[in-house]
């Protein structure tokens, strides 16, 4: 077995820990002249799974390599650092880590100086990190959600000796990084952080564990960025947080999210988006600017997680379907056009037939324009992992079809209610099944495919909707 020198390791309980302080630090590593001189020209590789948070990341992370002059790969095999950017919210996606973990085991043998590194929210679990040591010896450098702006530190440190493995995974309330490098992954829309962290604690939700404490960034830094933002010619900017509601309650600025968002879509950007908002913090203000501004779309992505009452409780949401539906109704008397997306959890331990029914019937009553649904996956550390489950996986999978079976029906009908009408549409590129073909994003983020010149990618342009196939649709450009 390879040496360990740990820095730092991973702790649940130091998870839970909140502390009232947050500090900001102005980043200002400078590598070595070795680092430099070794990875000058070498290629790396990221993989990213999960969230919106994730790919932030990523972009920080292909900053820090392109500041060292490397040159970025698509292809793992070309790759003298690969790093695999991980995901925690679901069972599904860490299997799918491990088996692609077992992949660069003949890529190290073929390439003995390939540095393997492993982030993301699924190395801030204990049992995850003891069970990647013991399996994966051929895995180099470890670090965690929180330790991002220490990457080319810890890549400073293994060149020194190849032969001892790095682990940096801290487990703290969090603090905030300015001034750190970024490689944006589109020439034409971005994701801007305005919070890190999440206080809430939803019984099932591994995230503020591995994410830290809510903390908001000043809002001059924010509007800087935006500003660079539009100054270099973005389309689109989605101001991300775990819980963007919750902006500025831990600032002594009385700044609230209303005015940020209010700030941002003053800039003049073409589009504002926002992710994700929690129901009941979501308060009136934030409709009354979304309603003011026409660059900010009139999409909100509600999670609820479920239509019933007492699963809500279990699960540790502070609303009920009730003030969740009186939220919706509230939103639409205001923004009559305003599309719903949400998340849905089908098989919290014990959910009855009853309870799911309730949730059925709350997606209907909603009327989602999309929805993201997933079967309930424990996540150790969690109190719902801890819950004894009487009700079985197959049962679950059913429910979760029936689910998806109501859903549909409403996601068909928003679909086929945009035919014949024109939309300004976000052109992002070929369409992943049809090269001959340009797909873009509507306001309520319905993907259009339509024939047209590949110098339309990074413009919005107007493209009225001939067809649905109720997940995407068929459009043709409109003339000016």
């Amino acid at each position: 077995m390879r040496k360990i020198k740990t820095l730092d390791l991973p702790s649940i309980e130091k998870g839970r820990i909140r502390s009232k302080c947050v500090n900001t630090f102005l980043y200002s590593y400078e590598a070595s002249d070795q680092l430099f001189d070794e990875l000058r020209n070498k290629h790396y590789f990221i993989r990213t799974y999960g969230c919106q948070a994730n790919i932030r990341d990523e972009e920080t992370l292909a900053g820090f390599l392109n500041n060292l002059n490397m040159v970025r790969v698509e292809n793992e095999n070309e790759a003298d650092i690969a790093i695999l950017n991980t995901c925690a919210v679901r069972e599904n996606a860490e299997d799918k880590v491990y088996g692609e973990i077992g992949e660069f085991k003949n890529l190290k043998a073929k390439n003995k100086n390939l540095i393997l590194c492993i982030c993301g929210c699924m190395v801030e679990q204990p049992h995850v990190v003891d069970f990647l040591l013991e399996k994966f010896d051929y895995i180099d450098i470890f670090f965690g959600t929180h330790n991002i702006q220490d990457f080319i530190k810890l890549l400073d440190i293994y060149i020194q000796d190849r032969s001892t493995r790095i682990v940096d995974i801290s487990s703290k309330s969090g603090d905030i990084y300015e001034n750190l490098p970024v490689k944006r992954l589109s020439e034409f829309k971005a994701f801007v952080n305005i919070t890190y962290g999440c206080d809430k604690f939803c019984t099932y939700c591994i995230v503020p564990y591995t994410r830290g404490k809510e903390r908001s960034r000043d809002i001059q830094d924010i509007l800087n960025e935006c500003q660079k933002l539009k100054d270099d010619g973005y389309q689109e900017v989605t101001l991300l947080g775990q819980n963007v509601d919750s902006y500025g309650k831990d600032l002594d600025s009385g700044i609230d999210f209303a005015h940020l968002l209010e700030e941002v879509a003053k800039l003049g950007i073409p589009r504002v988006r926002f992710l994700t908002s929690y129901p009941s913090d979501f308060k009136d203000n934030v409709i009354d600017v979304i309603a003011k501004y026409d660059n900010i779309m009139k999409y909100l992505h509600l999670p609820v997680q479920s239509g019933s009452n007492s699963v809500l409780k279990k699960m540790g949401r502070r609303y009920t379907r009730e003030q969740y539906l009186a939220l919706v109704d509230k939103i639409r008397a205001k923004i009559p056009n305003m599309a719903f997306s949400t998340d849905i959890i089908v098989g919290f331990p014990n959910e009855s037939y009853e309870e799911f029914l309730e949730t059925a019937d709350l997606a209907s009553k909603v009327d989602y324009t999309s929805a993201f649904t997933f079967i309930y996956s424990p996540r150790k550390g969690t109190p719902a992992a801890r819950l004894v489950d009487n009700v079985d996986y197959e049962t679950k999978n059913k429910r979760f079809k029936e689910l998806v079976s109501v859903l549909e029906k409403d996601v068909s009908k928003n679909a086929e209610n945009m035919v014949g009408k024109v939309y300004p549409v976000l052109v992002e590129g070929l369409s992943k099944k049809n090269k001959d073909i340009l797909s873009g994003t509507a306001y309520n983020m319905k993907t259009i495919h339509f024939k047209g010149d590949l110098s339309l990618v990074g413009k919005i342009v107007n493209i009225k909707v001939i067809e649905s196939h109720t997940y995407s649709l068929i459009g043709e450009l409109v003339d000016e």
